[in-house]
């Protein structure tokens, strides 16, 4: 019961989205626009900035870019083998890449192994979130459905103020600069409207597919990546490194975690199949009312 709890507000979230696109029929790119270029850059300043970076953050560094190293090449395989073009392969790999683990992730790691372990949910988000803005940023805009090359992608990755919200709240802590009570509640304020929006796009963009761009082959493989792949792979990385069974349980945990909420957003501002990649976490968000539990079970 604890565990739907946990994830109910994103289900309510969503829910309120695709009502609302039904009933109103809202510019969704003017959205996206606004929470990628406007709330993102405060969200990964006060993230980087309030979360004293240490070494632990290299060690899970590691592990979260071998863990998408390996499902970049699963998911290219399958991709070639079911003959995706460069934008469902570009889909794909958002859906494969990147587990939910913020506004899933975390509750659920403090539900199921308590407040140490919530720790190092806390410092693997904020890796995510590096990487997501880094990695998944030239996966969407290399992907884009106009003609994108390297180089264009590349650029899209550097103009993106998300990127420079991570360097300066990196700075500022690092130096340190403190900043007053009254600037850091409004960074707060902005930065935390932008998740409940990214979720609301979700369940907008739900409300324009029609049945028949429900794919089948892409959904399945991506979902059987995501859900299954993912933390067998991840267990097996943990187990050829010297890491406490905590840890150990908190990142395969993390791994078995549905799409992130953030892909959407990506997908919706670069034009990368949107349709797909927002019905696919939907359904990864659902299977994982089953998956998440037998994983939990399984690591005792």
């Amino acid at each position: 019961m604890e565990f739907v709890l946990i994830i109910l507000p994103v289900f309510l979230i969503m829910g309120a989205g695709f009502l609302g696109q039904k009933l109103l029929k809202l510019e969704i790119r003017s959205i996206s626009t606004m929470a990628l270029y406007l709330m993102m850059p405060f969200l990964t300043f006060n993230t980087f900035y309030t979360n004293e970076i240490n070494i632990d953050y290299a060690y899970m560094f590691l592990f979260n870019i071998l863990l998408i190293l390996v499902l970049v090449i699963v998911t290219v395989v399958v991709g070639k083998a079911i003959k995706a073009d460069k934008s469902s392969m570009s889909a794909m790999l958002l859906g494969t890449a990147f587990p939910n683990m913020g506004n899933y992730g975390a509750p659920v790691i403090l539900f199921a192994f308590g407040a140490t372990a919530f720790n190092y949910a806390v410092i693997t988000m904020v890796i995510q979130t590096l990487l997501i803005n880094t990695i998944g940023i030239f996966i969407a805009a290399y992907g884009s459905e106009q003609p994108t090359s390297v180089k264009q992608a590349l650029l899209s990755v550097v103009k993106m103020p998300v990127l420079y919200g991570v360097l300066l709240g990196v700075v500022f802590q690092v130096m340190p600069i403190t900043l007053p009570g009254a600037i850091m509640d409004g960074i707060e304020l902005i930065g935390s409207a932008s998740i409940p929006t990214i979720t609301l796009l979700l369940g907008m963009q739900l409300a324009q597919m029609k049945a028949q761009q429900f794919e089948f082959k892409y959904v399945s493989s991506i979902t059987l990546i995501r859900m299954v792949v993912s933390p067998l792979v991840m267990a097996v990385l943990v187990s050829l490194m010297p890491v406490s069974p905590m840890i150990r349980n908190v990142f395969i945990l993390l791994a078995a975690m549905p799409i992130a909420a953030n892909t959407t957003l990506l997908a919706l501002q670069f034009n990368t199949r949107p349709n797909l990649v927002s019905y696919i976490t939907l359904v990864t968000t659902l299977v994982s009312l089953l998956t998440v539990p037998i994983t939990l079970y399984l690591l005792g």
